[in-house]
Order: C-alpha cells, then structure tokens, then sequence
C-alpha cells in the first residue's frame, strides 16, 4: 500500500508547485500589465489686476472663495470715470448738433428772412441811385454842392455792396453747407463716439471679474489700496483644467500615447480613484526634479507628461496633492476630437 501512497503524493506535491508557479506568472503578467507613475496635482494660477489706476473701494471674496467665470471680484472708486464718461457723453451730443445742422442747412424761416434782407437792400438801393441821379442834376445846375453828390455816390456804392453780399448770402442758404464741412463735423462725431466708447470701457473696468472658475488662492491688496495694472489684486486658481504632473523615462515613450485613459490615486482618498487622461508629453528630456518621488534614477533623463483628471463635482484634489498614476498597457487612447471624459457607451 506505501508503495501506492508515495506516487500519489509526490503527484500532489508537483501540482501544487505548477500551480504555485502559474499563480506568481499570472500575478507578474498582472504587475507588468499597468504602471503606476508618481507626481503631483498641478494647476494654473493667474494673478488678477484692474487696467487702470484707482482707489481699490470694495473686494468681494475672501481666500479660499470658489468663484464662477465673471463673478464681480473687486471694485475701484467709480468717481473719476463717471465725470469722464459723463463729459466725453456732452461732448458726443455737441458734435452730433453740429453734424446734423450742417446736414439739414438753412431752415426755410431763415430763407425767408434772407430774401427779405435782399428785398431791402434792392429798395435801398433804387433810393440811392434816385438820390444821385437828382444831385447830380442839381450840381449841374449849381443847386446842390459838389460835397453832397459824393456823399450820395458813396451811400449807392455801399447800398450795392451790401445788396451783393446778402444775396451771395441767401444763394448759400439754397444751396447748403460744403460737402468737406458735413465730412468734418461727420469725423468729428465719431471721435466722439470712439471717445464715449472708450470712456464706457474704463467705466466698466472698475470692476474686476473672474476670467474663469476657480479659487480665490490670495487677496493681494485691500479697500483703500492703491491700485495698478502692474500691481495684482487678487491670486486666482484656475480648477479646470486640472492635471497629475508625471515623469517617464524613454523607454515609457514607446508605448505611452497622448489620449490614452488613466487613474489617478491619493493617499488622501484611498478609497476612491479618479479617471483620467495622457493630455501632454513634453518633447524634450530633462533631469529627474528632486521633489518627485519616483523609483527609477533620479539622475535619468525623464519625459514631462501631464495626466488630466476628470475631476467630480467636489473637486478633492488639491495643488501640489502627492498623487500615483495608473496607466494600463493595452490602453487604447481616446478618438481625436472624442471627449477623454465622456462614459463608455453601455454594451448591447
């Protein structure tokens, strides 16, 4: 009977050792099959500033503040831009005046009175003739003094004089204004226009918003400061787009592709994982930063790739968050123009 019992148990023995073995192969195979790659959470930052020079009146937010794309931020003292606006708006409204009376011309009352002018003058000028004409017959006569012909020659010559220059007066009138004339009070409206317009804009300035959704990071200045284009008011972090700044040496290149999915993974949340996606590998080498906590040399060449997170509603990572990426292998990277985050459609 031993003779029995020892095969079988040698039989047992070796089973046992094939699947031991086939157990670790599977377990290597699994290992090799995803690559974790270690960094940290990054993000933009951008400081605001107003675009002209004022007196900060009011801020709006307080560190640590989520904000939405054109939320009011900050605010300056309105007072000096209201008084140029409010001119550069009197100023439109006398050069528009000007315009449109160059445009419509003379009323007809005005006419009118300008052909009565010349009625007038044409009488006066018959009177002034007649006049001469009888003192010129009296001086012939030695009945008048040669004194008083001259005087009635000069007032016929002014009586014409004035006769041509009301009638070039009204013919003006008929006519209208030059065409150079309507094109320069024309020109001059839209400088007032532009001026109005570029009043509005400052006025407008004086509120600083959110050029996007984010945190406020730090308020750089207070109510009362001076403030600046040069001089930032409020630190400002961009939430979206979000990223897992990751190093990979060369040999990662071959088979890492922009597009393809990953998992983002923190300490700080180990029961839950993040999807994401290869957005950027950077096409040239550099050292190893000392700040990154990779297994490899640090002394190697790397690769700077960027793994974007579709970040949930809550948005948990935070900047410079230590965080592990998980790509696996047989990846496949996501359709150009297709969005990383978008569900897998459900099987049929």
């Amino acid at each position: 009977m031993f003779k029995f019992v020892l095969p079988l148990l040698l039989l047992l023995i070796a089973g046992s050792g094939v699947a031991w073995y086939v157990e670790q192969e599977n377990n290597s195979n699994s290992a090799t099959a995803t690559r974790a790659f270690y960094g940290n959470m990054d993000l933009r930052q951008v400081d605001l500033a107003f675009n002209d020079a004022g007196r900060i009146s009011d801020i709006f937010v307080q560190t640590g503040d989520p904000v939405r794309a054109g939320q009011p931020i900050a605010k300056l003292d309105t007072r000096r831009f209201d008084a140029a606006l409010a001119a550069a708006q009197a100023q439109l409204a006398a050069n528009q005046a000007i315009y449109e009376k160059l445009v419509h011309g003379s009323r007809p009352e005005d006419i009118e009175r300008l052909r009565a002018v010349v009625a007038a003058d044409q009488a006066n000028l018959q009177l002034r003739e007649r006049t001469e004409a009888r003192l010129t017959t009296l001086t012939q006569q030695k009945l008048a003094s040669p004194q008083d012909l001259d005087t009635a020659r000069a007032q016929r010559a002014a009586a014409a004089a004035q006769l041509k220059a009301d009638q070039a007066q009204l013919q003006l009138a008929v006519i209208g204004n030059r065409p150079e004339d309507i094109a320069a009070a024309k020109a001059s409206v839209e400088a007032a226009t532009a001026a109005v317009h570029s009043a509005q804009i400052a006025r407008d300035d004086t509120v600083l918003t959110a050029p996007s959704a984010g945190i406020i990071s730090n308020r750089l200045l207070e109510p009362g400061d001076m403030a600046s284009p040069a001089q930032p008011v409020i630190s400002l972090a961009l939430t979206n787009p979000r990223w897992a700044r990751i190093y990979l040496a060369e040999s990662d290149l071959g088979w890492i592709h922009e597009g393809m999915p990953a998992t983002i993974h923190s300490d700080s949340f180990p029961d839950r994982s993040f999807a994401g996606w290869v957005g950027y590998i950077s096409p040239t080498a550099e050292f190893t930063p000392k700040a990154v906590e990779s297994p490899s040399v640090r002394t190697a060449l790397v690769y700077q790739a960027r793994v974007y997170v579709c970040d949930p509603a809550d948005q948990p990572l935070r900047l410079g968050m230590p965080v592990t990426v998980k790509i696996a292998r047989d990846a496949r990277p996501v359709a150009r123009g297709a969005d990383p985050c978008a569900p897998e459609p459900a099987a049929p």
